[in-house]
């Protein structure tokens, strides 16, 4: 019965094509609605909640301290040999300001009162507190003390520098950046380059900080408002500086949108020509071209149809999938309409005259008997392969897995029922009307083709072992070369590149934009101590947080920072941290109480209290409760419960390198305090998130060749009774892995939680050739006494379709290496290696591995 059943289905398909036709189309109609009715809103690749003691931490600093959730976009204003500090350029800033908060739709996502602070403003109310004062008040402080007048507006700020000469300017920054100078508010050498150097007046870049509110409709939503107002702030920038940028996370996704839009504006043209091309040689026949695109087609509209229906949200990783099935829907067009093409031509199993053709319908039964049972395991076998990414704790990757598992499915029923069944319909109708079509399979024949496909079969056949020994040996190469791989996961990465200079003379229409995005963000980090997401990072310290040497352990840690880390420094080589040291060192140098307190306590001369801690904490909360409370938490009983330090990080290293350099500081922070210190915040989460997710598809990707494997040990045994076979079918799987692992190597691509996602291709493409030559290698060989018989029309009938199929696929693949966008470039880089290293497996290794089988078996049996 289990040699019948491909028959079976075969013969009900061809007898009820027309039904056929009907329920699927029908079937397409109620699943492409989904599209239109159904919800897929925009989403990008998002956070995990992954159990941990980091995220505990992050959760308990949210609940328990005065956290500041506001969103920081940050305007650099360079001027490379030259000076930002001059008149004119802080005048600039200021009227930049004024334009900012003019437009209503940016002003809306101001935060309330503080929206904008730059080193222009400490200038600009100085200036115009000193005009309020009087000419009596020039020559002293430069600022009051909070609260003692009102903060001058930004018109204010303006007249006033506009009242002074560039010299009368000078002397006042020269005044505000004293070190001896106390400024109300943010130090003003915040705003300036790391390496500044105190005093001076003159630097050649500097910072001013945006404000925004993180509102947004849901708490996983994205601050559409604040995202677009950070667009705009852009353009208002490029007006009226030369060279400054802007840069926050609506600037990020705004580049990242616009180069995924550049380079499929570039790469689908070229895309779309190849693909016609290709399937243009592999068919050479309009007809069966255009129910090959007709079936791409479908199978589109049911994956369109799914994701409305499941409400799966659009990501940058979901591009992949439709590039994905369109390649695979390329592959099984060209089995079913192959094996059609040589059982029309093939007479020996009926009573056809020698040199006729069977007719259209005994074709079709003949070719979908043959073919059925390998598309239906590389449907399974493929679909598990995708499939088994849904145990990631990312949601985006869960959708990744489940849309590609239905797409896969989809395109089953769409070439294993509808595609045949049309073509059928249109070769009985040309039929009908005396057209007789005498198509050969591609491959098949005579032609380089051929030529090629004949050559690997026979040197398979000669050289089996020699075939065997070279693919080990290049698999065992990229097996050590992997184990080098760069594993860690940095966001830097996904920024979009510049487009390479050939673009340039790409027409407009096509051609893609200037993206200065990553360069910014090296600029940025290299130069200040950024602000704003993942420019940070926190440890949280629980236990006697008022023990004197958890004030001493926080202020080494921040002292003995590595320069070559990840940690930004200060001008003095010390970390740049928020401490409850420093907050009682900056407390004191505003408040005589706390710094009699202190000093009244200091045993060793250190600033800090080496006794009754409790006591100083009690009046910093008093002195500036904002500055206390943002790195100790007190109780409604006054006690203290713990404690955090904020560590300012560079925000272009990889999640992995700044959990590790934090994670010391908050060792260091442990071995010298009764304390427990846990890093914590975006970065660490991150490099959590990203080991856990990349531990779990590594471990998804082995159940994945062990459920694989299973499979094919009972599809085998079932139908032929040959469970070996299920080892010989999935070995070139491996070694084309390994060819794959060893070119990223190679290529430096990294082996991270993204493509880790991309290199499950190689099992589902090269399961998927594999299946389709073993089934048609045993095929012939009980049709065929001859081994060498049965071997050339195996690789040349089956291989003729993977030939064209893994073209096709790996140029459509390939072009994305065109993109700007990086995970575009890695999918495409690493698509096309797959594929290409899987048909050059399937072809040479499966083969000798076939070979050797039949001379073990044939030793065995004699």
């Amino acid at each position: 019965m289990s040699r019948t059943l491909p028959q079976r289905y075969a013969a009900a398909l061809v007898a009820r094509r027309k039904l056929v036709i009907g329920l699927v189309l029908a079937l397409t109609v109620v699943v492409g609605a989904g599209a239109i009715v159904g919800d897929s809103p925009d989403g990008t690749i998002g956070q995990a909640g992954i159990d941990s003691e980091e995220q505990a931490a992050l959760d308990e600093i949210e609940a328990t301290y005065g956290t500041d959730d506001a969103m920081v976009t940050q305007i650099v204003v360079r001027d490379e040999g030259g000076d930002v500090l001059s008149r004119e350029s802080l005048l600039e800033s200021l009227r930049l300001q004024r334009s900012i908060v003019r437009d209503d739709a940016i002003e809306a996502t101001l935060r309330p009162e503080s929206g904008l602070s730059g080193l222009e403003n400490v200038v600009g109310r100085a200036a115009a507190l000193q005009d309020r004062a009087g000419e009596s008040s020039r020559r002293e402080s430069t600022a009051s003390g909070p609260g003692e007048q009102r903060v001058p507006t930004l018109d204010e700020q303006i007249a006033a520098l506009e009242a002074r000469s560039p010299a009368e300017v000078e002397a006042l920054v020269a005044r505000v950046l004293d070190p001896d100078t106390t400024t109300p508010g943010r130090d003003p050498a915040a705003f300036l380059p790391s390496e500044y150097e105190p005093g001076t007046t003159h630097a050649d870049a500097r910072l001013t900080f945006v404000f925004q509110t993180a509102d947004s409709d849901g708490a996983n939503e994205t601050p559409e408002a604040a995202y677009d107002a950070q667009v705009t702030i852009a353009s208002l920038v490029d007006d009226r500086f030369d060279d400054a940028f802007v840069f926050g996370q609506g600037i990020v996704d705004d580049a990242s949108g616009r180069a995924i839009g550049d380079s499929f504006r570039l790469i689908a043209p070229v895309a779309l020509v190849a693909l016609l091309l290709v399937l243009g040689i592999t068919y050479r026949d309009p007809i069966d071209v255009l129910v090959s695109v007709f079936g791409i087609g479908v199978v589109l509209v049911w994956l369109q149809g799914v994701q409305g229906w499941l409400a799966i949200p659009s990501s940058s990783i979901l591009i992949a999938v439709p590039f994905l099935l369109v390649g695979l829907s390329v592959d099984y067009s060209l089995h079913v309409v192959m094996r059609y093409r040589e059982a029309r031509a093939d007479t020996r199993d009926d009573d056809t005259e020698v040199g006729a053709v069977r007719s259209p319908t005994d074709a079709m039964r003949s070719g979908m008997s043959g073919v059925v049972v390998a598309l239906a395991a590389a449907t399974f076998t493929t679909g598990i392969g995708f499939f088994s990414n849904y145990v990631s704790p990312l949601s985006s990757i869960r959708d990744f897995a489940l849309l590609s598992a239905a797409g896969i499915v989809a395109m089953f029923v769409v070439f294993a029922g509808l595609v045949p069944a049309i073509k059928l319909e249109i070769e009985q109708f040309l039929a009908d009307c005396g057209r007789e079509r005498r198509q050969i399979a591609f491959g098949v024949g005579a032609g380089p083709v051929g030529t090629v496909l004949s050559g690997a079969a026979t040197l398979s056949k000669r050289a089996p072992l020699f075939v065997l020994i070279v693919g080990v040996v290049i698999a065992s190469a990229g097996a050590y070369g992997a184990t080098g791989l760069e594993t860690e996961f940095n966001q830097a990465d996904f920024l979009p590149k510049d487009a390479p200079e050939w673009t340039e003379s790409l027409p407009e229409a096509i051609a893609p934009g200037e993206y200065d995005i990553r360069g910014d963000l090296a600029y940025l980090s290299d130069t200040f101590r950024t602000r704003g997401q993942g420019s940070e990072a926190q440890i949280l310290i629980r236990g006697d947080v008022t023990d004197p040497a958890v004030l001493t352990a926080t202020d080494d840690a921040a002292s003995t920072v590595s320069q070559t880390g990840t940690i930004s420094l200060q001008a003095d080589g010390t970390a740049a941290v928020q401490s409850p040291a420093t907050v009682l060192r900056a407390v004191a140098a505003q408040n005589r109480t706390v710094a009699d307190a202190i000093a009244a306590r200091d045993t060793d001369g250190d600033g800090l209290p080496d006794e009754d801690v409790t006591a100083v904490y009690d009046l910093a909360y008093r002195a500036a409760p904002a500055q206390a409370s943002a790195v100790l938490y007190r109780t409604d009983d006054g006690a203290y419960a713990s404690a955090r330090t904020i560590v300012g990080v560079d925000s272009d290293a990889s999640a992995q390198s700044i959990a590790g350099d934090v994670r010391r500081m908050a060792d260091g922070i442990e071995a010298t305090a009764p304390v427990t210190a846990i890093a914590t915040d975006g970065p660490v989460v991150t490099a959590v998130v990203q080991t856990a997710l990349f531990e779990t598809l590594v471990q998804g990707f082995a159940v994945t060749l062990g459920v694989i494997l299973v499979f094919l040990l009972g599809l085998y045994w079932w139908r032929r009774r040959t469970p070996g076979l299920a080892v010989v079918t999935i070995t070139p799987v491996l070694i084309a892995l390994a060819w794959v692992l060893g070119a990223m190597a190679l290529l430096e691509i990294p082996f991270n939680s993204e493509t880790v996602v991309i290199t499950s291709l190689a099992i589902g493409l090269g399961i998927d050739y594999s299946i389709h030559l073993a089934e048609r290698f045993v095929d012939e060989r009980e049709r065929h006494d001859s081994l060498d018989a049965a071997l050339h029309r195996a690789v040349a009938g089956t291989g003729g379709a993977l030939l064209g199929s893994a073209t096709t696929t790996a140029v459509g693949f390939g072009v994305l290496a065109l993109a700007v966008s990086p995970p575009l470039q890695r999918f495409g880089i690493v698509t096309g290696l797959s594929i290409v290293f899987a048909f050059v497996s399937c072809v040479t290794v499966l083969p000798s591995l076939l070979v050797v089988r039949e001379r073990l078996l044939d030793r065995r049996q004699h």
